[in-house]
Parts: C-alpha cells; sequence; structure tokens
C-alpha cells in the first residue's frame, strides 16, 4: 500500500508511515501546492496511491463521479497530529488493507471508523 498525504496534512506524516513500513508521498513533492482535488485524485489512480485527507470533498467527488478508485482515508478530527491520529490511524490500516486495495473510503474520528465500498 502507497499512502498518498493531502496538503492539509504535515510532511511530517511521511516519517511517520515510513516507520511503520508504508510508502507514503506528500502532496507537496509531487503536485502543485494549489492541485484541484480531480488532479490529486487522478494522480492517485494512476501512481496506485490511497489518499490520506482532512478535506470532505474526496468523498462527495468519490460519491459524484461513482469511482471504484483511488482509495481515501479521510480524518474528521480538530486535532490532525501525528501524535493524535497515529494511535488511531495504523491499526484501522491494518485491518482494512484488503479493503483499500480494492477501493474504498474510510472515514475516521476520535469515537469510530466508517468503511464504505467503492463505488458510493
Amino acid at each position: 500500500m502507497k499512502i498518498l498525504i493531502d496538503m492539509n496534512l504535515s510532511p511530517e506524516w511521511v516519517q511517520e508511515f515510513k516507520l511503520h513500513e508504508i510508502k507514503a508521498a506528500h502532496w507537496s513533492d509531487v503536485g502543485g501546492f494549489d492541485a484541484p482535488d480531480e488532479i490529486i485524485i487522478e494522480w492517485a489512480i494512476k501512481n496506485d496511491y490511497v489518499i490520506f485527507t482532512h478535506d470532505l470533498d474526496f468523498g462527495t467527488a468519490l460519491a459524484l463521479t461513482k469511482a471504484n478508485k483511488p482509495s481515501v482515508i479521510q480524518v474528521r478530527t480538530q486535532d490532525v497530529t501525528i501524535k493524535n491520529l497515529s494511535p488511531m490511524l495504523f491499526p484501522t490500516l491494518l485491518n482494512y488493507s484488503d479493503l483499500l486495495e480494492d477501493g474504498a473510503l474510510i472515514v475516521l474520528d476520535e469515537y469510530k471508523q466508517r468503511v464504505k465500498i467503492l463505488p458510493l
């Protein structure tokens, strides 16, 4: 699994994923900072990445296009620090890795995780 970290999350996440032996790239290293979501989605599909974001628009884009890919992990919490999210994110990735490979939207918050199989 490869993770594409959206601009609204810290580039420090790249190192955190590396510590968990997951390849990751921050969008700022592969595309323009002002790229529209559609460009990010196209890049993720072409390069077989899962998008990790704090942006609610990706779920809407998946629903409107009825797309099978890319998978998206959407964080719905105010505290998007590594210290706060890491304990819930990495067990979720482990538990749902097969679904993420096939196409899924995972929404994470402090209290629960919701998993939806693509297309929505």
